[in-house]
């Protein structure tokens, strides 16, 4: 389902927005990593966001998440007195692990190592034998 054009206002609203408050809150480095955030998606109703976070080099992922989520009550206040002139109401606010940059990485290692493995005379051989007979 395609999302609406008031949905996707309210989303990059509330990415704006969240995200200053992170800078400002010092969220955006927990134990050492970079904590950003990624997308923040909302229902059709507007009552709900869901906020994926991108985790990097963090030692934690789970306890960072954790801290943050502590903080959740803190962060929808501020969210709220900024916002209060745009929205209604203020969606509930639920974090989600956005480990797209874990997956690529992954996929990428795989690849790397299916090239290392692949013959050599697998690469060299690119020449097409309808080529060769024009020589």
């Amino acid at each position: 389902m395609q999302e609406g054009k008031r949905q996707k206002q309210v989303s990059a609203l509330l990415m704006e927005e969240l995200s200053d408050i992170f800078r400002r809150l010092g969220l955006t480095m927990i134990d050492g990593g970079m904590v950003s955030l990624t997308a923040v998606k909302v229902t059709p109703d507007l009552l709900e966001a869901r906020v994926y976070l991108s985790l990097f080099q963090v030692e934690n992922p789970n306890a960072a998440m954790k801290k943050i989520e502590d903080r959740g009550w803190e962060i929808k206040k501020e969210l709220a007195e900024r916002v209060k002139h745009q929205l209604r109401r203020i969606p509930i606010i639920t974090y989600f692990l956005d480990d797209t940059l874990e997956h690529a990485d992954k996929m990428e290692a795989l690849f790397k190592k299916i090239r290392e493995e692949r013959p050599p005379s697998a690469e060299e051989g690119s020449e097409s034998p309808a080529e060769e007979d024009r020589s």
